[in-house]
């Protein structure tokens, strides 16, 4: 993500979105995500934001990698004990066979929808064999920004289908909710679990 207004408001609003976070659960999609992945092994965080996931994976015992393209968002999440992060962008992902996992949980959905092809491939590309993407999205058609004005892209259930396999990954179930976000607007998401 390099859209640079998106950036603006996450590096003025970290403290506030890490409290918001903070009271989100993780616990069945972090859970789901972790089942079976052998202690120790290397992960992800893909747009870690302030990277309580992350830190919920370090103390889980894994060893945690974890990047944003938010400088205020870096230091939040490189205070957690375990996590190594680094200001970088989407594009910056250049790992081969390198990672048992990645988590991009809403983070992707401020890509575009022409660079999103070719952000998963690159995460195929870091994924150990038999390696797991958990991704979660907005739901719903065509790109807007919200009125803080991060920018955001909508995909529904078949394209995110679609785009994963085109990816060389297979998904999983989709599951669907709604939330609030730092907006205050109410969201659709989709989320789900695939395997390279």
């Amino acid at each position: 993500m390099s859209d640079a207004e998106t950036l603006r408001v996450y590096d003025a609003r970290a403290q506030d979105y890490a409290r918001m976070v903070a009271k989100e659960a993780l616990g069945a999609a972090l859970s789901r995500f972790l089942d079976g992945l052998p202690m120790g092994a290397r992960l992800l965080d893909l747009g870690c934001g302030p990277g309580n996931a992350a830190a919920a994976m370090a103390r889980a015992g894994y060893r945690v990698d974890a990047l944003d393209a938010s400088a205020e968002m870096v230091r939040i999440a490189a205070g957690h004990p375990g996590v190594t992060a680094w200001q970088a962008t989407f594009d910056s992902l250049d790992s081969v066979a390198h990672y048992a996992g990645i988590w991009a949980n809403f983070s992707l959905l401020h890509a575009s929808r022409e660079a999103m092809p070719g952000h998963l491939e690159a995460i195929r590309r870091a994924l150990l064999p038999g390696g797991r993407l958990h991704i979660g999205l907005k739901a719903g058609t065509g790109e807007r920004r919200d009125s803080l004005g991060r920018f955001y892209t909508y995909y529904t259930e078949p394209e995110l289908d679609a785009l994963l396999r085109q990816a060389g990954l297979t998904p999983g179930a989709f599951r669907h909710g709604t939330d609030i976000g730092l907006d205050g607007e109410s969201a659709a998401w989709i989320t789900t679990l695939a395997h390279a």
